[in-house]
């Protein structure tokens, strides 16, 4: 069943509302679709780009199209042109959904387009299964397509259960990234309303709004809850549910919004573009039970060479694009490339294998580094790069987000930061140097920019 008539199945629309910075939108009235022929045959059967500038845009627009295209790929917000180009070409794109803030004139020259004002009025003439294809994070180079369904994409959310009274969804994430979409199809099948984020959005303004509109069920990753736990707007919120993904959830991040949000669930979820929703934790403590490992509903799990792998049919189907990397094995497994630790009866994250600092021919870890820098009183958050060397190769550098309460006495915390070290870590894993900044660059995504750090 696709995603409009699955809305329509659910009933109970009434009072339901989809809202951005702009404006409100009843959710029923996005539902009900359009009748218009000409539109409807243009778009049945075809590889549609989805490339409008904000996120209402794009939901009312995937409700449209599901069902309709015969793959539907998802451009984020903020991608180089090249990156869109090549979104374009590995989807094999027949023609594009825009509208004055996506494609600017003149890029993907040769590919036809539709204005998404339009797409809103094709109606549901068709109930074929659409491809839905999602871009990874990019933020190790250029980013991948993955090619998922819709029966997948949702494999993570109960849509048996009735939502508690009052659920309003909300996510700092973009619904056009995997987390962010994870969201969406959560409130849709719910149903729920929901209220989306905006790229241009300052912490502040976000936390008031989602505030205002009563939101009881929020996500993002650990670095936008860290920006999050750093502005004087957090109180606004009251929320029943706070989720971490994307990123390394610490034990530090943890216990702050445990602090912030007493009577909230928090849960910190493990899930990839490319391996779907793996599992959540809820018991308050970084990494995850060792119990986790091995198959319960549907999802199997397993640890080669201190890497994790996924098997379970919320994967990703392919890569697309000319000559693709290999993304499911032939067991049937995909590699996330995300590096654990056994530690007693429990994992911990150590980072991805593609992030490793080589010291000398030893190897670091930025996120083990990070952890043990973001326990220090006063530390909001840091990251962790190599800094070049003409002996070893390359040193431990760290960048530190001081809170607005920290010790003035710059030269002091330094020293202080790098003690707190020593002890925690490996020699060679203590920072060479710290530097204090204003704010660290985050990715569109929410992650922590890693690539050239």
């Amino acid at each position: 069943m696709i995603l409009r008539e699955r809305l329509l199945a659910a009933g109970g629309l009434d009072g339901l509302f989809l809202s951005d910075h702009r404006s409100e939108r009843d959710l029923a009235g996005i539902v009900s679709g359009g009748r218009d022929a000409t539109v409807t045959a243009a778009l049945t059967g075809r590889r549609v780009l989805l490339a409008v500038g904000g996120q209402m845009a794009a939901a009312r627009a995937m409700i449209a199209l599901d069902g309709l295209a015969a793959r539907l790929a998802l451009v984020p917000p903020k991608l180089a042109p090249e990156h869109i180009a090549r979104i374009a070409s590995d989807a094999e794109a027949e023609i594009c959904v825009t509208d004055a803030e996506g494609v600017p004139p003149g890029a993907l020259p040769g590919l036809p387009r539709i204005d998404a004002e339009d797409v809103f009025r094709a109606g549901s003439a068709s109930s074929r299964e659409t491809e839905w294809a999602l871009a990874t994070s990019g933020t190790t180079g250029a980013p991948k397509l993955v090619a998922h369904t819709l029966e997948g994409l949702a494999g993570g959310i109960n849509t048996a259960a009735t939502p508690e009274a009052g659920t309003v969804w909300s996510t700092f994430y973009d619904i056009r990234r995997y987390g962010g979409l994870q969201v969406f199809l959560r409130a849709m099948l719910g149903p729920s309303s929901l209220v989306l984020s905006e790229a241009s959005e300052p912490v502040r303004d976000y936390l008031i709004r989602v505030g205002e509109r009563h939101v009881t069920h929020i996500l993002g990753t650990p670095s936008h809850w860290r920006l999050a736990l750093m502005s004087a707007a957090l109180d606004r919120l009251n929320p029943r549910y706070v989720r971490l993904s994307g990123e390394i959830a610490d034990q530090t991040v943890l216990d702050a919004l445990r602090i912030a949000f007493p009577q909230a669930r928090i849960a910190h979820a493990y899930a990839s573009t490319e391996g779907g929703v793996g599992f959540t934790v809820e018991d308050g403590q970084e990494g995850f039970p060792a119990t986790l490992i091995g198959s319960r509903s549907g999802i199997e799990i397993t640890v080669r060479d201190d890497s994790l792998f996924v098997r379970s049919s919320r994967t990703g189907r392919r890569y697309l694009g000319e000559a693709p990397e290999t993304l499911i094995a032939a067991d049937g497994f995909i590699d996330t490339g995300d590096l654990v630790e056994r530690r007693g009866e429990r994992y911990h994250f150590l980072g991805r294998r593609s992030g490793v600092i080589n010291v000398g021919g030893a190897k670091v870890q930025p996120e083990e580094v990070e952890t043990v820098i973001n326990v220090f009183p006063g530390v909001s958050m840091s990251r962790v790069r190599a800094r070049p060397n003409p002996i070893l190769g390359a040193v431990v550098e760290a960048e530190v987000v001081l809170c607005a309460e920290a010790d003035a006495d710059l030269a002091a915390l330094k020293k202080a930061i790098i003690a707190h070290c020593r002890p925690r870590l490996a020699g060679h894993k203590v920072p060479a140097s710290v530097k204090f900044v204003d704010a660290l660059p985050i990715t569109a995504g929410g992650k922590l920019v890693r690539r050239g750090a």
